[in-house]
């Protein structure tokens, strides 16, 4: 299953749709930690390729064909752009630049590879790893710490 991306912020909202939708199809539930999980995925690669890049994009969502406890889930983007990810150390000013930082606190697996004349970032989740994953807490000063992760809620 794929989505086309164009070049625009409200792309984001779509591809969240559209994300829900493939899930409701496939036997994982809407208030599932993985589904709640990749829909947050989805907006951040999504909105990466759509501000960093300004080039069309393209949205994969692999499903299993059946969904089982060890079920592991596939989300790829692929754009034009030459520019390999940089994950970058921002402030806790900074009203942007974490993106990366969630893929990889939320995703069991994830990187990125050239293809043809742009690049492909993926990040997989388990199933199972979802549903043993620790709630996020609330921590001192607005910070939300996810499997000891810290990130500041907006």
């Amino acid at each position: 299953m794929q989505l086309e991306i164009r070049p625009d912020p409200a792309e984001v909202g779509r591809a969240r749709r559209w994300a829900r939708s493939r899930l409701a199809g496939s036997g994982i539930r809407d208030d599932e930690t993985l589904a709640e999980t990749l829909v947050l995925l989805v907006s951040e690669l999504v909105t990466n390729a759509v501000v960093h890049t300004g080039c069309p994009a393209v949205l994969r969502l692999s499903l299993p064909g059946a969904v089982t406890e060890e079920a592991t889930v596939r989300l790829e983007v692929d754009d034009t752009s030459d520019r390999a990810p940089v994950p970058r150390c921002v402030d806790g000013d900074e009203t942007g630049g974490r993106g990366l930082a969630l893929v990889d606190g939320l995703a069991d697996r994830w990187g990125w590879s050239r293809e043809g004349a742009g690049k492909r970032i993926w990040c997989e989740l388990d199933r199972c790893a979802a549903g043993r994953r620790e709630p996020a807490q609330v921590c001192d000063g607005g910070q939300v710490a996810y499997e000891g992760l810290a990130y500041e809620a907006v």
